[in-house]
């Protein structure tokens, strides 16, 4: 459960959290309103466009629900577990994810729908990269559950039942992340436009080679 998540577990949940906020909001507000990480309205606009016969708006829709599990399945060829261990090839995803970023900003600037689609898989891949650890459900890319959570808690603590503290203070920590990443995104997004996706890949980039150099030296001295 949430009470043996270790140091690293939350700060990594927390930072993630921000760079799904930030991603998702310049997507949001910088091409034809597309969200990156909302795959519930995704499905929601692409049962819209289904019944109204829109076969452009059923090919992005559709196309973005597809670029998100691609991201998944990446996380899952690369990683191969959803259970979040030190020792995992978690460096390599963040790289994967750096540089997914970077490679989508020329083509939001031009306009490409290969932008928002590269970004749906990069997402895709940190969710699936960071789903439970030790009994605990992490989801960086989206809040739904984690109000759903927040919401169960609250009514048992009104109800005098127990309340797993550290679980209550994981979904607060994941939404205000997601929502500072929000602001900070839409802040830089409206000095920098489609750049301001350089910040969310700098970040992601940086974790992954310090995480690819902490586990190196780990390994160093387990090794004889």
């Amino acid at each position: 459960m949430a009470e043996r998540l270790a140091t690293w577990v939350w700060v990594g949940a927390a930072a993630l959290a921000c760079v799904a906020g930030m991603v998702n909001v310049v997507g949001y507000l910088g091409f034809e309103h597309q969200a990156i990480t909302h795959l519930t309205g995704t499905t929601s606009l692409l049962g819209a466009a289904l019944a109204q016969g829109n076969l452009r708006s059923i090919l992005q829709l559709a196309g973005m629900l597809l670029a998100f599990l691609l991201g998944a399945v990446l996380s899952g060829l690369l990683i191969k577990d959803s259970v979040l261990r030190l020792g995992r090839r978690y460096g390599v995803a963040l790289a994967f994810e750096s540089a997914l970023l970077l490679l989508c900003v020329p083509l939001f600037e031009q306009g490409n729908f290969l932008g928002p689609l590269l970004a749906a898989v990069a997402i895709g891949l940190q969710n699936a990269m960071a789903t439970t650890y030790s009994g605990a459900i992490i989801r960086t890319s989206h809040v739904s559950g984690m109000f759903t959570d927040l919401g169960i808690s609250m009514g048992h603590a009104l109800r005098g039942l127990p309340v797993d503290q550290r679980r209550l203070w994981l979904c607060l920590v994941i939404i205000t992340s997601f929502l500072a990443g929000g602001v900070i995104g839409a802040l830089l997004y409206a000095q920098w436009q489609y750049q301001a996706l350089y910040l969310p890949a700098l970040l992601t980039g940086t974790t992954g080679i310090i995480y690819g150099v902490y586990h190196h030296r780990q390994l160093a001295r387990i090794t004889p």
